[in-house]
């Protein structure tokens, strides 16, 4: 029986604000803050005060917890966004700005660790690491939750393996391996998710409100809290984040292998693997191209063209990381939408046709899709575009009530104070509250602007041939056959 007056607290560092929750085991959250957070963009620059993220901590968790006596907190975990790391001395205290996930400025680095060997990127963790010992000449590498959690506790603790993934953190002998020359001594220790870290420390509950001695569990990164959020935790089982960008994560009993380093695989808390990646297409084109616009009335009016004359692949920002990696791919529309309703039509089915495409990667590399398939982030929030993805797919999806990654940490923090395991404890507090169903004459309809996406991304040099041969195979399957 669920304990009505026991909480736990999920806090997520995002990119724009922190947001923290309060969530029962049932899945009510009983309160919910959120507190802005600055930031300074200039070309591939892209960094954040790490001091604004402990103040966004204290003002979000305080309107979180103001209005909830006598609710026992039972343990909290943090996220933050992937890649997104720093330098900080002994103490824990920042040496530098936070690089976020998003900053190229380590393109160099990049390159060389691509020449060792390595399949990273140029945004991974590990690049701006190395360019951030080089800037600074001294320091630790740590990553954005460890900021928070060492302010929790009252001194420096170790990161999870989630967050030090792309600091090229080997999570499957769980070690750090030797990686272009980072001394030992700037790295951190490492434990995997849902370990204790410790607890909330008298000076840290006087500034944010949470009480001492509620314990500390070790997070994971945003991609994959919200992955838990929306209870895609069982083998074969499937979550697309559509937001500004869309992100597929989903979870296996052994990791999938990608030698290109596009799909990689983050360890769960039970040894499991959770495998995905993320793509540069999302929701980002349609506040660009339709600056002001009511999405819902632009949707009705898309209804009116399925399938658009127009193709397009909407890429938000240059380059591909997924479903195949392309640094120098550009957005691009095959003919000419016939009006703003068509082209609106042709950006939602672009997004859905990548999002087809990402799953037809995962199935060329041999990952279970067997399970079902969730719709979370900003895009989920559209009934239209929901059901034209699953149409597009051919496959079910659902829409759970709540998916943000708050959420995620708050049974991640649940799972790791002992509720249980952290699949079951998900069963408790995910709540679904749409079911999709693909309709087959529309899939049919979407085969073919599908196929001619696929030979015109091929052509380019983007998409590898074995890949689009391979989607073509799978033209008249729904996306769950393996």
């Amino acid at each position: 029986m669920v304990d009505e007056r026991e909480a736990w607290l999920g806090i997520d560092l995002g990119t724009q604000s922190v947001r923290v929750l309060v969530v029962t085991g049932d899945g009510t959250v009983l309160g919910a803050g959120s507190a802005p957070i600055g930031g300074h963009r200039e070309r591939e620059r892209h960094e954040q005060d790490p001091g604004e993220w402990w103040e966004g901590v204290c003002a979000a968790s305080r309107a979180a917890l103001g209005s909830l006596p006598g609710v026992r907190i039972g343990g909290l975990a943090v996220c933050g966004t992937s890649g997104t790391v720093l330098l900080t001395d002994e103490e824990g205290q920042p040496l530098s700005p936070g690089l976020m996930y998003d900053d190229g400025r380590a393109a160099a680095e990049g390159a060389r660790a691509r020449a060792a060997g390595l399949a990273v990127q140029d945004t991974w963790a590990l690049p701006k690491a190395r360019w951030l010992i080089e800037k600074y000449g001294r320091g630790r590498i740590t990553h954005q939750p460890d900021v928070i959690t060492a302010r929790l506790v009252g001194k420096p603790v170790p990161t999870d393996s989630s967050h030090a993934l792309k600091t090229a953190y080997d999570v499957r002998r769980e070690a750090w391996p030797d990686v272009m020359g980072l001394p030992r001594g700037v790295l951190p220790d490492v434990v995997r998710p849902g370990a204790l870290l410790g607890e909330v420390c008298p000076a840290a509950a006087e500034a944010t409100g949470i009480p001492a001695g509620t314990p500390v569990i070790a997070g994971m990164t945003d991609g994959c809290a919200a992955q838990i959020a929306s209870g895609a935790l069982r083998p074969g089982s499937w979550n697309s984040v559509l937001g500004t960008t869309l992100v597929l994560k989903g979870a296996s009993a052994t990791p999938v292998h990608d030698p290109t380093g596009v799909v990689y695989n983050h360890r769960a808390p039970d040894g499991s693997w959770l495998p995905g990646g993320a793509s540069s297409v999302g929701a980002g084109v349609l506040s660009a191209a339709f600056a002001g616009a009511d999405p819902a009335a632009m949707d009705a009016q898309a209804a009116a063209h399925e399938p658009s004359g127009a193709v397009a692949y909407p890429l938000v920002s240059p380059g591909e990381r997924f479903p195949f990696l392309a640094p120098d791919a550009t957005a691009l529309v095959l003919g000419e939408p016939q009006g703003d309703a068509d082209l609106w039509a042709a950006l939602l089915q672009g997004v859905a046709f990548a999002e087809r495409l990402c799953l037809d990667y995962l199935n060329y590399l041999g990952a279970p899709l067997d399970g079902p398939l969730t719709f979370t982030g900003g895009g989920a929030r559209s009934p239209y575009w929901n059901q034209l993805r699953a149409d597009v797919l051919g496959r079910p999806a659902r829409v759970p009530k709540q998916t943000e990654p708050a959420l995620g940490m708050a049974a991640l923090a649940a799972h790791g104070t002992g509720s249980g395991p952290l699949v079951d404890v998900t069963d408790r507090m995910v709540r679904i509250h749409t079911t999709l169903a693909p309709r087959p004459d529309r899939t049919a309809l979407f085969a073919e602007p599908y196929a001619r996406l696929v030979d015109e991304l091929t052509a380019r040099g983007w998409l590898p041939a074995s890949v689009a041969a391979h989607a073509h195979t799978r033209l008249t399957l729904d996306t769950s056959d393996s």
